[in-house]
């Protein structure tokens, strides 16, 4: 089953990182309030990235992978920078 790794920015400015099987369900949760904590109090909340996984493992894989990340990494992979500059991910493997 497909599971999608997905980034949020939040009205304050600062992302928020996830994984959900229904990316726009999810934004809609995020966007009530009854999502994450995080963001219950930086809504609205805007859909910036997202990419398709294989399985639920390794979705929770790279989530915990880019939230390890520096703000301007995410900025970069956000804004597309290309893959030179950016390891493969584990959902690619």
């Amino acid at each position: 089953m497909t599971y999608y790794v997905y980034i949020l920015r939040c009205s304050d400015g600062t992302f928020y990182t996830g994984y959900a099987r229904d990316v726009a369900r999810r934004l809609q949760e995020h966007n009530r309030g009854r999502a994450a904590k995080y963001t219950s109090g930086r809504r609205p909340v805007e859909l910036v990235y997202y990419e398709s996984c294989e399985d639920k493992s390794l979705a929770a894989k790279r989530e915990y992978e880019i939230k390890q990340w520096s703000r301007a990494r995410k900025q970069a992979l956000i804004e597309g920078v290309t893959a030179i500059s950016r390891p493969p991910s584990t959902c690619d493997r």
